[in-house]
């Protein structure tokens, strides 16, 4: 039996280790994920019963509170994570995280109580070393990393980027090191074995490493502004959620920052970011966080500008009025924000919208955007429609098929027709964003203006698929036509004329002995060449009426005409002054006149038969008769090489019977001449 062919009732053994080694991973990843977090939410358990004993008041003021919201939002969150998503470092950061934070939270106020308790020094100097090297890895390592490597555990794009992952993870120790070494504890009174006294002499190495740390977490923002600048829809999705909890934090930070007095409680907000990256990484498509990103951003700004406006003017009254400003500059102040916070918070508000939903607010400029794009293609054209409206899939569907796409097709779609010259060509397909349930009347309004030039570019798309399949029929009725010649001129006239030279010499060699044989070879080789001389005139007239070029077409029309009428049938032949016309219309003209005429000759049973031809900026063929009124033509080859010839040039032929009798309309178009 072959490799991995499998009989009844055996198994795919080397399949199935594999899978079982996989389940075992995960069984082992969840465990110790499971036990990270039980550890964290023990020593917060903890540090909260110890710190109790005096009040929340002092565990809010020691960070107790805060270290130990923090360090168990971080450790549910990476649990979540690292549960679902073992392969995912996002979830171990935010558990290691919480970790750090949890540990600090419980071994400071242990130490606390022991130094109060009178517990040995070296034990108390130890909770106090474990406690202060614990939470500074969270903030100069884990944190920082998690922001470099969010959503899926792996460095943005560029070189620079990931240098500057390895270069956080390799100077983390610096910053554990200053916060270590400090002399000032966590813990009032006490010291860690780590403490430096001359820790503030080295005040230039400390500021190194309060930059390094900065330059780490900028580094994050910096990922995440690449993540989101060249990642698709679900990318920018999840760094949403993310960019929405971190302007909530700093909503509630930088107000109290720039405050001597901040309190301690306003750290409580951390935890948004950990939930956010949760809910990004497991369930981005909760709702619309686009719209909740863009409320939060406008109303943050418009606070920002309000405060530091107020602050300004009042600063500037009070220094042209050289003395307090008092209540009037305050007046002054918020009656100028008032008057102008309307058309900031407009202006604000469109430039929030064009980050998150594109063009959608302004509809000439999406038109524009797609209309640059229409030489690049249906799926340019699409990509375009995508980037306008922020969408994360857009595709053309006609005829029940789909001709082009661009992006990811999420669940639901939502469809715009197209229409050009009131027919049907097709529909615009796009996905709706995340959390949307229905197409928005904003978004239907500019996708009903894109649809004019779509259609455009559709009726373009299907005209050159009709042109290149047209050139393809030229070129194989070329192809056709000359094998047709080949095989008519080496079949019938060259083995002609071969026995025409034959019977010539037998001719000559009896010219002497049997003169009566040479004279009835003679004869036959008169016949014979004669009929030569009309296969060659057939074929001639195959390729193009002699007589077009000896009379013209109104000429070469009536002398087929005399022809036609000797049967009994009156031809009649009107022609208008015509223009010079191009040699393929006019013979086109010619032969469907011509399959008109005989057509009614031998079909119509009709005593007279009327040909006219005008042209009107196109050529008009008309051939009447006065036969049969009644019933369908049955298809045969004449009219249908009477449509194919007017097609061949872009124009119509209409055939069949009418109320005075047979009709056949011709309309070509003259082209150039």
């Amino acid at each position: 039996m072959l490799p991995g062919a499998l009989g009844p009732g055996t198994q795919d053994t080397g399949r199935g280790d594999a899978d079982d080694v996989r389940m075992d991973r995960r069984r082992w990843a969840r465990a110790a994920a499971a036990g990270l977090f039980a550890l964290a939410a023990a020593q917060v358990a903890a540090g909260v019963a110890v710190a109790a004993g005096r009040g929340y008041r002092h565990a809010l003021d020691t960070f107790v509170v805060s270290n130990s919201a923090i360090g168990l939002s971080f450790a549910v969150c990476g649990l979540l994570v690292a549960w679902h998503r073992p392969r995912n470092p996002i979830g171990w950061l935010l558990l290691a995280d919480g970790l750090g934070h949890a540990t600090t939270a419980a071994f400071a106020p242990v130490a606390e109580h022991g130094l109060r308790a009178g517990w040995p020094d070296g034990l108390v100097r130890t909770l106090i070393t474990v406690a202060m090297y614990a939470w500074p890895w969270s903030v100069g390592l884990c944190m920082p990393l998690v922001l470099q490597l969010f959503p899926d555990g792996r460095p943005a794009g560029g070189r620079v980027l990931r240098w500057a992952a390895w270069a956080t993870a390799a100077t983390a120790p610096l910053f554990v090191l200053e916060v270590a070494t400090d002399p000032h504890s966590v813990v009032e009174g006490g010291s860690g074995y780590l403490a430096l006294p001359f820790h503030d002499d080295l005040g230039p190495l400390w500021k190194i490493s309060e930059l390094r740390t900065l330059a780490a977490v900028l580094a994050g923002f910096a990922a995440l502004a690449v993540r989101y600048r060249r990642g698709g829809e679900v990318a920018r999705r999840q760094l949403l959620w993310l960019t929405q909890a971190v302007l909530l934090v700093l909503a509630v930070l930088v107000p109290w920052g720039l405050l001597e007095a901040a309190p301690v409680s306003v750290l409580l907000t951390i935890p948004l970011i950990p939930a956010a990256m949760t809910v990004a990484i497991l369930r981005h498509r909760l709702l619309d966080i686009r719209l909740v990103v863009s409320r939060t951003v406008l109303y943050v700004l418009l606070t920002s500008l309000a405060l530091g406006a107020y602050a300004g003017l009042v600063a500037l009254l009070d220094a042209l009025l050289r003395r307090g400003a008092g209540f009037g500059g305050s007046a002054l102040a918020t009656i100028a924000i008032a008057v102008g916070f309307n058309p900031v918070r407009v202006r604000l508000q469109a430039a929030v919208d064009r980050v998150l939903y594109g063009d959608r607010a302004d509809p000439v400029r999406a038109v524009s955007r797609v209309g640059a794009r229409l030489d690049t293609g249906l799926p340019g054209v699409l990509e375009a429609v995508r980037e306008a409206l922020r969408m994360p899939f857009a595709a053309l569907r006609a005829d029940g098929a789909e001709k082009a796409a661009a992006g990811t097709a999420p669940e639901l779609l939502a469809a715009v027709p197209l229409t050009y010259g009131g027919d049907r060509l097709g529909e615009l397909v796009v996905g709706l964003r995340a959390g949307e349930r229905r197409l928005g009347s904003a978004d239907r309004s500019v996708l009903e203006l894109l649809a004019a030039p779509l259609a455009v570019a559709v009726r373009a798309v299907g005209l050159s698929d009709a042109l290149q399949r047209s050139r393809e029929a030229m070129v194989m009725a070329r192809e056709e036509e000359r094998r047709r010649l080949r095989r008519d001129l080496h079949d019938g006239l060259g083995p002609a004329l071969a026995g025409v030279t034959y019977k010539a010499d037998a001719a000559g060699n009896l010219l002497r002995s049997d003169p009566d044989q040479a004279a009835r070879l003679v004869a036959e080789l008169r016949e014979e060449t004669a009929r030569a001389v009309d296969d060659i005139r057939r074929l001639v007239y195959d390729l193009r009426p002699p007589a077009l070029d000896d009379l013209g077409l109104a000429g070469a029309v009536r002398q087929r005409a005399g022809q036609l009428a000797v049967r009994g049938v009156a031809v009649t032949v009107d022609v208008a002054p015509l223009p010079p016309l191009p040699a393929a219309v006019e013979a086109a003209a010619y032969r469907i006149a011509v399959e008109g005429m005989a057509n009614a000759v031998r079909h119509s049973g009709g005593a007279r038969v009327e040909v006219r031809i005008r042209a009107d900026g196109r050529l008009r063929v008309e051939v009447a008769d006065d036969g049969a009124r009644g019933g369908r033509w049955a298809p045969g080859v004449g009219l249908r090489s009477m449509r194919e010839r007017a097609a061949e040039l872009g124009g119509t032929c209409e055939a069949g019977p009418g109320p005075d009798g047979g009709r056949v309309r011709a309309v070509l178009p003259l082209g150039e001449s």
